[in-house]
């Protein structure tokens, strides 16, 4: 497909499809076991309807924001994403540059094929940084502090994740870390190479450092080595969030690891509104998982998200056309979601409330039971 003509995001997961090796594609591209909440994350956002206002006049429309203190222009952000020089050399170098030019957030994986330093490096830009919590604590203290020195602004704590989802796809590819590449983060550290198995090199990797007791008294000890605000990522029930909240987290991220965990979890954007009462507005809550439209932010904002973040549409665009292609799929993005504001009534993000969507539960309830006719 000639770039220029694409007119979406999903466009360029085709392109990317066909430049990369099959092992970095599937990787990128697969959920765990049957995929079916892989699937799940876009037919929900699909079932959800539109209520627009009219008459209302968006000659003008504003979709900047405020995350965490932080003016950006879109609450459309950058989720982590890891590895991304397979996806193409420059990696989260060009991400983080095409971010910047955006205005808006990006996070760096910690499984990142750049380093922290490296993506400070490329200039100034709002920055968060995806952590997990590893047996070696001393390991995870030297990663927050060195995000810390390189001017991150966030710590995004990933709390799905004690054990890795079955990917069957890396399982039968025996993925592994191209030979090149390493995790950046770690070099020095002893973890920066991925050991090559005979299941999934990335699998034998997390499952010898990732420290599977992790529980919310860890998130208690993070908060004594960082003064940087704390987001929990991967929350999905009413019950967590409020834990969230009474252990000092700064925002909260409903994930479900971009379907790559447990199978058969809800759709993010439908365990999103659980999640938003149970905040009660106490902390900011965002989403990640399924968001490949426009639309589809401006359907999490109104049902309480302050921000979504985008992962796979991102690595697609690296893939494709590199600082260029994620440049366009967040042009693209912020495009059709100030076109959405616009014809649902909402000239700035204060304005889109929950009377502006339906959900599938909302049309369900308004069905008689029972339908009498009437005889002539």
């Amino acid at each position: 497909m000639d770039t220029s003509m694409i007119t979406n995001v999903s466009e360029y997961e085709e392109v990317a499809k066909g430049k990369l090796p099959k092992m970095v594609y599937d990787y990128y591209a697969s959920g765990a076991e049957d995929q079916w909440t892989l699937k799940e994350n876009r037919h929900a956002f699909e079932r959800i309807r539109f209520r627009p206002r009219i008459l209302i006049d968006v000659t003008s429309v504003d979709t900047s924001t405020t995350v965490l203190g932080h003016k950006i222009s879109m609450p459309i952000m950058v989720a982590p994403t890891a590895m991304q020089r397979m996806a193409h050399p420059e990696g989260e170098l060009a991400t983080a540059r095409a971010v910047a030019s955006h205005n808006t957030i990006m996070t760096l994986s910690s499984w990142a094929t750049s380093s922290v330093e490296e993506v400070a490096s490329v200039g100034p830009g709002i920055r968060f940084f995806q952590l997990y919590v590893y047996r070696d604590r001393n390991v995870v203290a030297q990663l927050v502090r060195r995000a810390e020195r390189a001017g991150f602004s966030a710590i995004a704590l990933t709390v799905d994740t004690p054990i890795l989802g079955r990917r069957e796809a890396d399982i039968k590819n025996r993925f592994n870390l191209p030979n090149h590449l390493t995790l950046k983060n770690f070099e020095g550290l002893d973890l920066g190479q991925m050991e090559k198995t005979q299941d999934s090199g990335l699998a034998s990797y997390v499952a010898g450092q990732i420290d599977r007791s992790l529980s919310w008294k860890d998130v208690k000890w993070l908060q004594t080595i960082t003064s940087l605000p704390i987001l929990v990522k991967g929350v999905i029930t009413a019950e967590d969030t409020h834990l969230a909240i009474q252990n000092g987290c700064a925002g909260i991220i409903v994930s479900n690891h971009g379907a790559r965990q447990l199978d058969y979890v809800p759709a993010t954007i439908s365990a999103l509104e659980e999640v938003v009462k149970a905040a009660g507005g106490r902390v900011p809550v965002f989403l990640d998982g399924g968001v490949r439209r426009g639309t589809d932010a401006l359907k999490a904002i109104a049902l309480g998200a302050t921000g979504v973040f985008v992962g796979r549409p991102v690595v697609w665009g690296l893939a494709a056309e590199g600082e260029a292609g994620v440049r366009k799929v967040l042009q693209l993005l912020k495009d059709e979601f100030t076109l959405a504001m616009a014809l649902a009534g909402a000239t700035k993000i204060s304005e889109i409330t929950r009377a502006h969507v339906q959900t599938e539960q909302e049309r369900m309830a308004q069905i008689p039971s029972t339908i009498t006719y009437s005889r002539l």
